[in-house]
């Protein structure tokens, strides 16, 4: 089994048979892996197999060691590295989706997003999907949470989106990729793996759109706006999604000044005949109008829908009514009668 480095995504070989370190403060009086070594600030525990190292931190998780880090030895190699122990214990729990995540075993589905004024695509967003094994996506990125592989998920499924705008998509029509901003600890230097990706494929810049996923929750602004201005400044544009939900107000838009803004759902279901929904989007479209957003309604089911966000010049359209996410995505928009 792989693991991978908390920050970065890099990937280093958890040995079937090896030794842990912990500290000799640890609290492992359940604690029955061998002794390999002891001193005043260690002590080293051999492990025969995956199965009795998962034993052995179930016992260390149940003596609330779970913030507790160990460090894993492959004697092999002599080689070690620093985890926590609850993302071992998760990883060694679940080994099938971690490995999944770990081999990169998913690939890109793209449901367009269409320009409302005429009825053209103008991009598609990129949505994560596993291979051989189906697995909803938010069993997924939950996993890979409790597991701290958060990184190398995120890393990976840029990767695939890049992958599959090189395949699939034209130039000149954009591809909207999903990132979580907590990945992203200095953006300078997190995100030099996304532009090795970009250069690789050969794909200009202009069409990448990265938005921030909505399960993220904000709580540094500056932190997220210093992320927006490193893509900005590489030619790439930025979404903030899931507007008028969680922390993303409108009072956002002027702060991030994204250069796309994606309305949640729930305010384009039954926009037609809500008031409260026309208000808000309303809204919507007077403050982005101020500082030159693109604004983009998701969840489109009807044409009710479609045609009243047409009526007030809502810019761009995603849902069930104009697409499905599809592996091979679709080239033209037949709308429903």
């Amino acid at each position: 089994m792989s693991v991978d480095c908390q920050f970065c995504g890099t990937s280093v070989i958890l040995p079937e048979s090896g030794a842990i370190v912990l500290s000799n403060k640890t609290k492992e009086s359940t604690f029955h892996l061998p002794v390999h070594h002891e001193d005043e600030n260690a002590i080293i525990h051999n492990y025969d197999s995956h199965s009795q190292l998962l034993d052995s931190l179930h016992s260390l998780l149940q003596n609330n060691n779970s913030n507790q880090w160990v460090h894993v030895i492959n004697k092999e190699s002599r080689q070690s590295f620093p985890i926590s122990i609850d993302h071992l214990y998760e990883r060694l729990k679940q080994p099938e989706l971690t490995s999944i995540i770990h081999n990169g075993d998913f690939t890109s589905h793209l449901q367009p997003i269409v320009d409302i004024s005429n009825n053209d695509i103008y991009g598609y967003e990129s949505l994560l999907r596993t291979k051989e094994r189906e697995v909803n996506p938010g069993e997924l990125f939950s996993l890979a949470h409790r597991t701290g592989l958060h990184s190398m998920l995120d890393q990976k499924a840029r990767r695939s989106a890049v992958q599959a705008k090189s395949k699939l998509i034209p130039t000149g029509q954009k591809i909207f990729i999903n990132f979580l901003p907590s990945t992203i600890y200095v953006p300078e230097y997190c995100l030099k793996h996304t532009f090795q990706i970009v250069e690789e494929f050969n794909i200009d810049p202009a069409d990448l759109v990265f938005e921030v996923v909505e399960t993220e929750k904000i709580t540094d602004v500056n932190h997220l706006k210093s992320i927006f201005d490193t893509y900005k400044s590489s030619g790439m544009k930025v979404a903030l999604d899931d507007v008028g939900t969680g922390y993303s107000t409108l009072e956002m838009l002027s702060l991030l000044q994204p250069d796309f803004v994606k309305i949640d759902r729930s305010y384009i279901q039954n926009c037609h005949r809500i008031s409260s929904h026309q208000d808000f989007l309303h809204e919507v479209m007077a403050r982005a109008d101020q500082f030159n957003i693109k604004v983009l309604a998701e969840g489109i089911e009807t044409k009710e829908e479609w045609e009243w966000l047409q009526s007030i010049g809502v810019h761009y359209g995603q849902g069930y009514y104009l697409g499905r996410p599809q592996e091979t995505p679709k080239k033209e928009i037949i709308l429903p009668s």
